[in-house]
């Protein structure tokens, strides 16, 4: 901001200084009236393309004598708010110098300026200076150095800034250390970009991590890729040179291109359409996640490929993504067959963040690069309240420092069930704690005991003898939408629908699909899902013939199933199974806990429909075949399988009735599962327009991994377009346990404001 604001001033012909201070950007200007409002009305519209200006406050200046020019002065004592910012992509006239011949950056793959480039990847500590960032064994050479100094000038303070004569280089080498190519970043590239078009698979070493990519054209570097990896179904991440590339393969709306093209550079999730790339890259999805060249290394090496490239990241299935070289060495020299590497430090890892385009908005299913660690501000009423730490769930983990009005949410750490993912959520939580001096006053999470995040933060209070705020799983997915939304602390309770597939509820049960009427303070559950029981407990979740079984024996008991509907492909395969312990196992609730689970409903209705029945490889792979499935017939789909509460709970013998007739009926596959998902988003309608109205709400708010499940997003606001509720839906955070932290930190922050009295 300084810069800009230097320039502007100058422009302006004002005389004053400007530096950084604890709240932020402190401007002092002298001058006519006319110019001064003509500086704050252009930082409004001019703001430099990495700056978010949440506030800007005003006051005259009472007393100084102004100076003879406008200046940029050393910052004051203490942190700025200012002081951490999410790495960018490659700006557009860095993106120029390095495609001209002409320019000394000609070529070269490290180019940046003050609005592009690693941020937080580098950062090793506070003030955000050279030398605590990785760059700091880079001594600048004199015309570097000299763009450095002049706040005319682009690269004027940007700590990551180098040329071919003092920064970084890289280097291309074979699995077993042998260096083969090196001669210049030209030659290197060239030889990566053969490999590729040769079938290798080649790990690069780019801002946040490490990927492993391969030709995406290329079938079987694809099914070597998903062999080697260790990775059976899990869709691969794509990269294209530009958005002509992906408009081959993918359908483009003008709200996907700006979210591509933008400074985080995301993965969007795209519905695959044209040209077809290989079948292994996303197996039983009708869509392609693909994102755009985001650091000068990526943008060359794509200028020199003719298709797409798989690019996902550098790990053995479910280990954390490789950084450093040495690490790249020992971990993926089975994988690749050449390391593209360089010399410059990743500090801080970070996966590739996902959006997808959802009812009207693209949004968020993975914060980390190009979002993290940018806060999010926090609802009136909770600004004055205790630094909060939220420690997140178990799976897609994150944490979030929640104090001084805004939340700073953690990047996409993982599931911490895996050992080396809870390594590193520690190692990631200290180096937060560190980086913005935070000291925490109040410590929240999650009410399941066996969470290794809530364990943690059990041993952190009592270590300190802080407050401990343990929150229920689905009351935080409420506060998360509600926090992301703004929404003030003494607002009324809203309705909340939220979806997903376990957590603990207050009644020591399972919960999944509930709907709650709540706010920050407090909520009651209105209504949920029938329990059904999880056979085998955490198995049903990897097999879901399991769930399947469950719902038929809990909606229809003792019927003679194939007398009924006839030879479904489902009671073929169930009566391979163990069915007489296994009801044993449901009558005396043995490893059998009841769970009201629309994750668990989505696994049943899969594999009653054929799809993955036996085992799923991933989380939520299950629903989200059912969801491409879906997706074909939705035109042709009406709402005919009933979703009626009765009582407090959903109950699903109607519609198991309705959807084994039309599969015994011969119905197509793809026709059951549009209609169950137009079904049950219609009908949870119907659920939620009553419910508001009995309890007088005018707000909606939805949460949930399942709500990820864009079909049944978009339903559900379909069918509630006529109403006068207001719906909110997760936009900038992530709907499942990735957004869980922020609703923990709020809820825990309103509980403190009350038990002090404010």
């Amino acid at each position: 901001m300084r810069p800009r604001v230097w320039q502007l001033a100058r422009e302006l012909g004002l005389r004053g200084r400007v530096r950084n201070d604890a709240e932020g950007v402190l401007i002092e200007a002298w001058g006519e009236a006319g110019r001064l409002e003509a500086l704050v009305a252009r930082l409004r519209v001019e703001a430099p393309p990495l700056a978010h200006i949440e506030t800007i406050e005003r006051r005259p200046l009472t007393a100084g004598v102004p100076p003879a020019d406008f200046t940029i002065v050393a910052s004051a004592a203490g942190h700025s708010a200012t002081d951490v910012s999410p790495d960018a992509a490659t700006c557009p006239a860095c993106l120029a110098e390095i495609r001209d011949p002409a320019d000394r950056r000609h070529g070269y793959p490290f180019t940046n300026c003050t609005h592009c480039g690693p941020r937080l990847s580098i950062l090793r500590a506070i003030p955000y200076d050279r030398a605590n960032t990785s760059m700091a064994v880079f001594p600048m050479c004199p015309r570097c150095r000299a763009e450095y100094d002049d706040p005319a000038d682009r690269r004027f303070h940007a700590q990551p800034n180098a040329c071919p004569d003092c920064g970084p280089r890289i280097w291309l080498e074979a699995a077993d250390g042998t260096r083969m190519a090196e001669e210049n970043a030209a030659a290197v590239l060239d030889r990566a970009a053969a490999l590729i078009r040769a079938g290798k698979i080649l790990a690069i070493k780019g801002i946040g991590g490490i990927h492993l990519a391969c030709n995406a054209a290329d079938p079987e570097a694809v099914a070597e890729l998903r062999r080697r990896k260790r990775r059976d179904h899990k869709p691969f991440a794509l990269m294209a040179r530009d958005l002509a590339m992906i408009a081959r393969h993918a359908r483009l709306e003008a709200d996907a291109e700006a979210v591509l093209t933008s400074p985080a550079a995301p993965i969007v999730i795209l519905e695959a359409a044209g040209e077809a790339l290989a079948p292994g890259i996303s197996p039983g999805q009708n869509t392609l996640g693909f994102m755009l060249p985001y650091s000068p290394l990526h943008h060359l090496l794509m200028a020199r490929l003719e298709a797409p490239i798989v690019l996902t990241s550098g790990n053995v299935s479910d280990a954390p993504q490789c950084i450093g070289n040495d690490e790249a060495r020992e971990h993926l020299a089975g994988i690749a067959d050449a390391l593209l590497l360089h010399d410059r430090e990743i500090l801080v890892r970070l996966d590739d963040s996902v959006l997808r385009p959802a009812a009207g908005r693209v949004r968020m299913l993975r914060r980390a690069r190009g979002y993290a660690p940018a806060p999010l501000p926090l609802p009136a009423g909770l600004n004055k309240a205790p630094a909060v730490l939220a420690l997140g769930a178990e799976l897609k983990s994150t944490f979030c420092l929640a104090g001084g009005g805004r939340a700073i949410l953690s990047p996409h750490l993982g599931d911490l069930e895996h050992a080396a993912t809870l390594r590193e959520y520690r190692a990631m939580l200290d180096h937060y704690l560190a980086l913005f001096e935070f000291t925490p006053e109040v410590v929240a999470v999650d009410r399941h005991p066996d969470y290794h995040s809530t364990r943690l933060g059990q041993e952190w209070a009592a270590g300190a003898g802080l407050p401990l705020v343990m929150v229920q799983h689905h009351h935080a997915h409420l506060a998360a939408t509600l926090a992301e939304h703004g929404v003030p602390l003494d607002s009324p309770p809203v309705l909340g629908l939220i979806l997903d597939g376990l957590g603990l509820g207050e009644d020591g049960s399972l919960w999944g699909g509930e709907l709650l009427l709540g706010n920050y303070r407090q909520y009651r559950r209105l209504a949920g899902f029938d329990p059904v029981p999880l056979p085998g407990g955490m198995r049903a979740m990897r097999e879901p013939w399991r769930n399947a079984f469950a719902h038929l024996e809990r909606a229809f008991g003792d019927t003679d199933l194939r007398a009924r509907f006839g030879d479904l492909a489902i009671l073929d395969l169930l009566e391979t199974r163990p069915l007489r312990n296994l009801r044993i196992m449901l009558d005396r609730g043995l490893n059998s806990p009841p769970a009201s689970s629309a994750g668990r409903l989505f696994d049943a209705v899969a594999a009653v429909l054929g799809i993955c029945p036996e085992s799923v490889s991933h989380e939520g792979q299950a629903a989200m075949c059912l969801e491409a499935l879906a997706a074909s017939a939705m035109g042709e789909a009406q709402a005919v399988y009933p979703v009626r509460l009765e009582g407090e709970r959903i109950r699903w013998r109607p519609l198991w009735e309705a959807l084994l007739a039309d599969c015994a009926a011969g119905c197509e596959a793809a026709l059951v599962a549009a209609r169950f998902h137009r079904s049950l988003a219609e009908g949870l309608a119907v659920i939620s327009r009553r419910l508001a109205a009995a309890h007088g709400c005018d707000t909606v708010a939805l949460g949930g991994g399942v709500f990820q499940n864009r079909l049944l997003l978009e339903g559900v606001f379909a069918a509630l377009a006529d109403s006068d509720l207001c719906l909110l839906a997760p936009e900038r955070v992530p709907a499942n346990d990735g957004g869980l932290a922020l609703g923990q930190a709020a809820i825990a922050a309103a509980q403190s404001r009350s038990s002090s009295g404010t």
